[in-house]
């Protein structure tokens, strides 16, 4: 069972976390108060209706007019350098947005024909709609001068689950045109696709935005400086709508997925063998939304087939698990309401469900989610003697948060994932509080239990203790968290990071001062400090790192020069073979440069030379530092404007201190997007990874190269069409040996695979 002490321990912490902020009431400064009052239009605006830059017709002039932006990087407080006017009105079922982004240098203004939300180095506008005037979460939309979509959900924090979350998928409409004056957007955002209140008169939160890429300028109205933490809280009231709802409206979303695949099949009967196999798949997705702010979304046979795939990281030689985000559909909706500091809820934990229901929502201070799923993952490709063999993982979760004063929130996460006999339960307790307006702090405890999925073993049960405290300034910035978990603590459906990890206690740090001088080149430089200590739950020490760091901009260029020294302590257990404690220090410097100066070329590179821990020596051998060096690049590379290639390059090599290569990874992706209309476009990625090994580690030499086509038709995120091939070839032979086949490496790659889709889907809503 859940360790009823430390919960008890946690009500206590949170009875003060409860009183704490009216007691800091007096500390919270009076942030400058702005108020927006939006008129309903009598029609729908469109960009002729500001031809020449300027309201030119009655229905123009109708509507609100904000203006007078403040940047907030590169100089933080300083009027905008270009002008931008805002005018926005709402009719009952659209908000309606225009933006005269004015340009004294209009041949520099970076708009390129991209897919939606590959909007990255284009100029662009957006709008920030807290639509329940709590500071804590927030719809925003973006577009690029040619009306290209972006769209997230902002959520407050400053730990993993604050920022933007761009899975969120809306629905609304967009129009941009660019000008001899600059630019022009408009959008319309119609109010279904948003969640508010069911009341006749709303309040809401709003911010205006512009991004000039070539500038590094971000400016906004009313203004949101770097000198106060917290974006929402720095937002203007928006008062003035009335009597409207998205009412009860639903989506209903079927699709249609159908592919034909020919690929090696090492477990074939007889030896491994090619075989070819086709597969149809029809599901639906369904979202229905009562009372404006409540969503049951229900899935039958799910969408989860994913047409790009993951970006490259790095695996080899890593000692920990790598993250990979969250794509899918059916978790999107509200995805920020089960998000704790600690990843309790990975939904790619998830991989194969048949079926689910999810139930979010919040009525006043008060918010809620609920999943049903279930995951026949865990049974497939399971010989028939093994106990999981066609075994299907029930999954619950439930969660819950209230919010109290201007933006502290207090909740609680429980889970259930039953597989056979067994389970995993966790139960978690969270809170956010903001002391004052530079100072935050979150807490969380988390208890668990897990019964054996199959056998007679031992049921174990852990708690995870966090608390971290971060203060956000002009000038000065730290993070302190501390995190504790038991050697019990068990997440089946999470993610922890190496500072979560069961039978791990400590903390990790990073304090940075900022400086802006004037009058020189220079918009700001910093220096910075991490550190972390490690210790198991006797007090041993597991692992320490330090890492100076500084850091120089300009408009279009940034430059980091980073130190670090580790400590890392292996433990029997830790590694095969080790049968006692092993002590290993080393260091590495790392140098990163990044420029956007040119409007077709954006680029980041960093380079990374050293020592390292050697954790794949050979068959026999214990972990051992090395000598070791690691290339990233990155580039986006836009030739027309309407072709788009990002490059990403990563190559990484360990030498042992007689410069004897140990072993080498090598990691090429290139993806070309051509878009034709705004809806057509077609793309290409090819992905080429070689690793290189040798008699020093136990990595064999393995190369894969892979080719993806795919030609799409987007009317909308969920609306659309798509037709697309795949071919790998790794490096293999089947030979025939003593009359059995057999697969072998060799140094030719051959085709192991390929496959032809095809996916429909079409969004039906009223």
């Amino acid at each position: 069972m859940i360790l009823t002490k430390e919960i008890c321990r946690l009500t206590r912490i949170f009875c003060v976390g409860l009183l704490l902020p009216l007691m800091l009431l007096w500390a919270r400064a009076a942030f400058a108060q702005y108020d927006l009052i939006i008129p309903e239009v009598g029609g729908v605006p469109s960009l002729e209706d500001f031809a020449g830059m300027e309201p030119a017709t009655p229905l123009a002039r109708s509507m609100a007019k904000v203006e007078d932006f403040i940047q907030r990087e590169p100089d933080d407080g300083d009027p905008a350098s270009q002008r931008t006017e805002v005018y926005i009105g709402y009719d009952r079922t659209e908000l309606h947005v225009v933006f005269l982004a004015f340009d004294s240098e209009p041949e520099g203004i970076r708009a390129n024909m991209s897919s939606r939300e590959n909007i990255d180095g284009d100029d662009s506008v957006e709008i920030t709609v807290d639509t329940f005037n709590d500071q804590r979460a927030a719809f925003t939309f973006r577009s690029t001068p040619l009306g290209i979509q972006w769209d997230a959900r902002w959520t407050e924090g400053s730990s993993r689950r604050g920022g933007f979350d761009t899975t969120l998928e809306a629905i609304w409409d967009s129009e941009g045109r660019l000008t001899d004056e600059g630019y022009m957007v408009k959008m319309a955002i119609p109010l279904r696709s948003l969640r508010f209140p069911d009341t006749d008169e709303q309040t809401w939160r709003v911010q205006f935005a512009r991004i000039i890429p070539r500038l590094s300028e971000q400016s906004f109205w009313p203004a949101y400086t770097i000198d106060i933490e917290g974006r929402l809280n720095q937002t203007a009231l928006l008062n003035g709508i009335r009597d409207v709802s998205p009412g009860n409206n639903y989506q209903i979303i079927p699709f249609l997925f159908a592919r034909e695949v020919d690929a090696l099949n090492p477990g074939m009967a007889g030896g491994p063998g090619f075989e070819t196999t086709s597969e149809q798949d029809l599901g639906v997705d369904a979202k229905f939304v009562f009372n404006d702010s409540m969503v049951l979304d229900l899935t039958f046979n799910p969408d989860f087939s994913q047409i790009e795939s993951d970006e490259p990281q790095v695996t080899v030689n890593e000692r920990f698990e790598v993250q990979f985000p969250e794509r899918r559909p059916f978790f999107v909706e509200n995805a920020d309401f089960f998000a704790t500091d600690s990843t309790l809820i990975f939904t790619r934990r998830i991989v194969d469900p048949e079926g689910g229901l999810r139930f979010t929502g919040r009525s006043g201070n008060f918010g809620f989610g609920s999943i049903l799923i279930n995951d026949a993952a865990p049974g497939q490709n399971r010989s028939n003697t093994d106990p999981l063999n066609g075994e299907k993982a029930n999954i619950a979760i439930l969660r819950g948060f209230l919010d109290v004063g201007e933006q502290d929130r207090y909740g609680f996460l429980v889970s259930n994932r039953e597989l056979a006999d067994g389970y995993n339960r966790v139960a978690s307790l969270d809170g956010r509080i903001k002391l004052t307006e530079n100072w935050i702090t979150q807490l969380q405890l988390v208890g668990t239990e897990k019964d054996p999925y199959v056998g007679d073993g031992e049921t174990v049960t852990g708690v995870q203790r966090n608390f971290q405290v971060n203060h956000v300034g002009r000038n000065w910035n730290s993070h302190t968290h501390f995190i504790e978990s038991s050697s019990g603590f068990r997440t089946d459906l999470g993610f922890q990071f190496r500072f979560f990890l069961p039978n791990v206690s400590g903390w990790h740090n990073n304090v940075a001062y900022s400086a802006f001088p004037e009058n020189v080149p220079l918009n700001s430089w910093t220096t910075a400090l991490f550190s972390v200590y490690l210790e198991d739950m006797r007090g041993t020490k597991i692992f320490h790192q330090n890492a100076p760091s500084i850091e120089f901009a300009t408009d279009t260029t940034w430059l980091n020069l980073t130190w670090t020294d580790y400590n890392e302590i292996l433990q029997p257990g830790d590694y095969p073979g080790l049968a006692t404690t092993q002590n290993h220090d080393y260091a590495d410097w790392m140098v990163q440069f990044g420029n956007n100066t040119l409007d077709t070329l954006e680029f980041d590179l960093s380079y990374r030379w050293g020592t390292t821990l050697n954790l794949v020596p050979s068959p026999g051998s214990l972990p051992y530092v090395a000598d070791h060096n690691r290339v990233t690049a990155d580039a986006l590379w836009r030739p027309t404007d309407r072709l788009r290639v990002n490059n990403t390059y990563l190559y990484t090599e360990v030498r042992n201190f007689a410069g004897a290569h140990i072993f080498s990874n090598e990691i090429l992706r290139t993806n070309w997007n051509y878009q034709f209309t705004r809806e057509w476009s077609l793309r290409f990625i090819t992905q080429y990874e070689e690793t290189t090994g040798g008699p020093l580690t136990r990595l064999e030499d393995e190369r894969n190269l892979n080719f993806d086509v795919l030609l799409r038709y987007v009317i909308n995120p969920w609306s659309a069409f798509y037709v697309g091939y795949n071919s790998n070839s790794s490096n293999f032979e089947i030979v025939d040996y003593e009359g059995e086949r057999e697969l072998v490496n060799t140094t030719d790659l051959r085709r192991d695979g390929d496959q032809l889709f095809v996916k429909f889907s079409y969004l039906f809503q009223r």
